[in-house]
């Protein structure tokens, strides 16, 4: 078990916002890459380190909705990436390459969640592919610029407490459940940040995953209102009913603060969330607070990784360790 999972009393909290963690901190000079960050917490994610003087390369499945969406936000470029696509992400990091020598902070923001059955063209359930595969190819098809010194930060969810690795079923061939999909798809992220740091600090990459917090954005949009409704998120007449739920601003800042934060030096591996390194939870039942021990298992994780360079036919962080 990862029993560095304690938190650093960080300063921040559940409320703080990215803009709020940025605040001080000097990354002129420095260049990022954020999937999805145009949009919901990836828009405000890009707007914070943009603030903050980096140079900020979002990937977005619709370029130029993404352009539009991040037109007057200085040093802010878009490229088309598609997480479903390998030859899209292939393409995406050839271009990011092409014109930025070494990345210092990758953030995997975008994602999918509880949407109908879907597959790949290779069978395999769409939230694994998107959510985990994308992203994992994306990091080992970037892996040249981000050696050296770099933060990769992959956004899991506090969804990862639905479901473990399903090894018997990845796929959901039996009987599909669109939220066990999306847990095991969120454990996935969680798991691979472990194994990555594992393998790539001493290329001088560190890796961490987190929980935003639950936040209105489009991820919601395979939801119906009465489904919001039952879960507790909406009242009965569409309003936000659940005090918990954060603003994107907020919801941004956990994955700003894994991205930048001095306090995360020497660090890595962890599973965070509200600005601070969550703690195991070990209650029976899940409560959806701090991390299960099941996303933060180094042998999990190396299993894991494992199967997804089986399943995409490339692995060179692992060649270059």
């Amino acid at each position: 078990m990862n029993n560095m999972q304690k938190p650093l009393n960080s300063g921040f909290s559940s409320r703080s916002s990215a803009s709020e963690v940025v605040s001080g901190l000097n990354l002129t000079g420095l260049t990022a890459v954020v999937t999805g960050g145009h949009s919901g917490i990836g828009f405000e994610t890009s707007r914070a380190l943009s603030q903050a003087g980096a140079r900020v390369i979002v990937g977005a499945r619709h370029q130029k909705e993404a352009e539009s969406r991040l037109r007057g936000t200085p040093r802010i470029q878009v490229a088309e990436l598609d997480l479903a696509r390998p030859e899209s992400i292939t393409a995406f990091a050839c271009q990011v390459m092409s014109s930025h020598q070494h990345i210092d902070i990758l953030i995997c923001s975008a994602g999918i969640m509880a949407c109908p059955e879907t597959r790949t063209s290779d069978g395999q359930e769409i939230q694994f592919a998107v959510n985990h595969l994308g992203h994992y190819v994306l990091i080992n098809r970037l892996w040249p610029a981000l050696k050296g010194n770099a933060r990769v930060v992959l956004v899991s969810s506090a969804g990862h407490h639905a479901s473990g690795m399903r090894w018997n079923d990845l796929t959901f061939s039996e009987s599909y459940d669109k939220w066990l999909a999306y847990g095991q798809s969120k454990t996935a992220n969680a798991l691979c940040a472990v194994h990555l740091d594992r393998i790539g600090r001493e290329q001088g990459v560190r890796a961490f995953s987190l929980h935003p917090g639950k936040i209105f954005t489009p991820l919601q949009r395979h939801l119906t209102q009465q489904e919001m409704t039952d879960a507790g998120w909406l009242d009965k007449e569409g309003r936000p009913a659940d005090p918990e739920f954060k603003t994107p601003q907020q919801g941004a800042a956990t994955q700003v603060w894994a991205a930048t934060s001095p306090s995360l030096d020497g660090k890595g591996g962890m599973y965070c969330e509200d600005c601070d390194i969550a703690e195991i939870d070990e209650s029976i039942a899940p409560t959806f607070r701090g991390v299960r021990a099941w996303a933060v298992c180094p042998s999990e994780a190396e299993r894991l990784w494992l199967l997804s360079a089986s399943l995409t036919g490339i692995d060179a962080v692992s060649r270059s360790a």
